[in-house]
């Protein structure tokens, strides 16, 4: 739990300090992009490699943080799932684009379908365990909340900036 709170600190120490010990301009556009880039590498793909470790070599304790039973064969699907999504995080670093808007929506139709699970289970069955009805539960919604907003953006004013720059200053776009 708490290391999620110091993955968030990362991502935004991070996406700072890049802004401003890069000399690139800071438009809107480079923000949005740099706090993108910083979500997807460090909150998706640091994330998620850290969530597979728990989710397959603790996963009795992390079980047990759920509420859930332990030796459940989910926390190995869940593992490596988080796997996958760690990787595409990581990758996010180099490729760009439609890559991260794949990876955007995968992590978030993963993250907040969890959300779901999480809430269900907590009306059927009465489950607060912190791992079911707290952090991970906000997290779940949060991120993908946060990812889908830089990305929505990020593609905006892009494609605000390369019209501007294809119309010209002085001209108005269409």
């Amino acid at each position: 739990m708490e290391l999620t709170y110091i993955f968030i600190l990362i991502t935004l120490i991070g996406a700072v300090l890049h802004l401003f010990l890069t000399k690139a301009e800071r438009t809107k556009n480079r923000i949005f992009e740099v706090f993108l880039l910083w979500f997807l590498f460090i909150m998706v793909g640091i994330g998620s490699i850290w969530a597979f470790i728990g989710h397959v070599f603790l996963s009795n304790t992390i079980a047990a943080m759920i509420g859930w039973p332990a030796g459940n064969p989910f926390q190995l699907e869940v593992g490596v799932a988080n796997l996958s999504y760690g990787i595409l995080g990581i990758l996010c670093w180099k490729l760009r684009d439609n890559f991260w808007t794949a990876t955007v929506l995968a992590v978030s139709i993963f993250y907040l379908g969890a959300a779901y699970i999480h809430i269900s289970n907590i009306a059927q069955t009465g489950n607060i365990a912190p791992g079911n009805a707290g952090y991970a539960l906000y997290i779940d919604i949060i991120i993908p909340l946060i990812l889908l907003c830089l990305l929505a953006a990020y593609n905006f004013t892009k494609n605000k900036e390369t019209t501007k720059n294809i119309n010209g200053p002085n001209i108005p776009s269409a």
